[in-house]
């Protein structure tokens, strides 16, 4: 793609602004961008990263795993990582697991997929083995979230259907 100013040159800088509610994109060579006053060739940091900054300030938790040393296989940092949002290779993933885990536990409330469809309390009514499934996977997921008094409860309605008595 050519600039958008001279026509000569190949375009480097892609700018996307938005004014009065209408977005515009400007292709550039270097050469123009920087007559233009446009300098810098640092990506800004993606939405992610700022809510992944956002998490690791309201999280003052001292037994979290925090990785200093980058990883071996590429060099990222977890400072990269917080800034950017992303890691920069598989094996990130293995040596940044501690942190990680710590990361998605708070997103998400757990480090484990349970299923992707939302079981209601109404999800079983007609089927009693998927009602108990139910409760089975909330009562999980209530202790996952340390949520003692709901899985207790959880755990004396699966006891009542199982006909266990305490």
């Amino acid at each position: 793609m050519l600039c958008e100013r001279c026509q000569e040159r190949n375009a480097e800088v892609h700018l996307t602004s938005i004014e009065n509610d209408e977005m515009a994109t400007v292709h550039l060579c270097t050469t123009c961008a920087a007559e233009q006053g446009i300098t810098g060739s640092t990506p800004a940091p993606a939405p992610l990263a700022d809510f992944l900054a956002q998490i690791g300030k309201s999280v003052d938790d001292p037994s979290r795993s925090e990785v200093s040393e980058p990883c071996p296989y590429c060099g990222t940092s977890s400072e990269d990582f917080r800034h950017t949002g992303r890691l920069g290779c598989p094996q990130c993933y293995v040596h940044f697991e501690g942190q990680l885990r710590g990361l998605l536990r708070r997103v998400h409330g757990s480090t484990q997929h349970v299923g992707k469809l939302y079981l209601s309390e109404a999800s079983g009514v007609d089927d009693p083995t998927a009602h108990l499934r139910n409760l089975k996977l909330r009562l999980e997921r209530a202790v996952e979230l340390e949520d003692f008094e709901a899985a207790a409860e959880l755990r004396d309605q699966i006891h009542e259907l199982e006909g266990v008595t305490p």
